[in-house]
């Protein structure tokens, strides 16, 4: 069997036409026209419209999207579009009071998200403040980024709603 290279077209059984923009050791990545990021195991069935030779040195989209995502972050204050899980798009959260006397509250679950990706947006740009402060001693900054760290530890619960791992939140890490 032939890896496929990135831009390489495939029609798949399930989710019709699409276009690899990422490969790992036992998946594609592959961006399809009607259902956008999907990952799909190496030996599944598809049919290969157009096969492109897997370059070593080649850079996923992914790679580019991701590195111009932190340039941006850097640079601005604009929150970053992040996924939500398909499983999560339009669901509903329902916030149920213990007391029967008081309703319950139901929130659109991508309305949630939303808030969720804010919030870790903001805490990426006060880490970011903190780092780059002058007025701040090099004891204040491991002391303020250990308190962040912690924060994002906090917030993993909600790692469940994002459809890319790498746009979870991290936490200190068991040793």
């Amino acid at each position: 069997m032939t890896l496929l290279g990135i831009g390489s077209r495939i029609n798949h059984p399930e989710y019709g036409f699409g276009v690899v923009t990422n490969i790992d050791s036992k998946q594609y990545w592959v961006t399809f026209q009607k259902n956008g990021l999907e990952t799909i195991e190496i030996d599944s069935d598809f049919e290969v419209i157009e096969a492109v030779e897997n370059e070593v040195d080649s850079v996923s989209f992914m790679d580019v999207e991701s590195s111009l995502k932190k340039i941006l972050r850097n640079w601005s204050d604009l929150t970053e579009i992040a996924p939500i899980a398909d499983k999560w798009k339009n669901g509903t959260l329902i916030l149920q009071p213990k007391d029967s006397n008081v309703s319950s509250k139901e929130i659109p679950i991508d309305i949630f998200f939303n808030k969720i990706v804010m919030v870790r947006d903001r805490i990426r740009v006060m880490e970011q403040k903190i780092n780059s402060s002058k007025n701040l001693d090099n004891q204040e900054k491991v002391d303020l980024q250990q308190y962040v760290t912690r924060i994002y530890g906090s917030l993993t619960t909600f790692n469940v709603l994002f459809k890319v791992k790498s746009d979870y939140f991290v936490g200190v890490k068991s040793k």
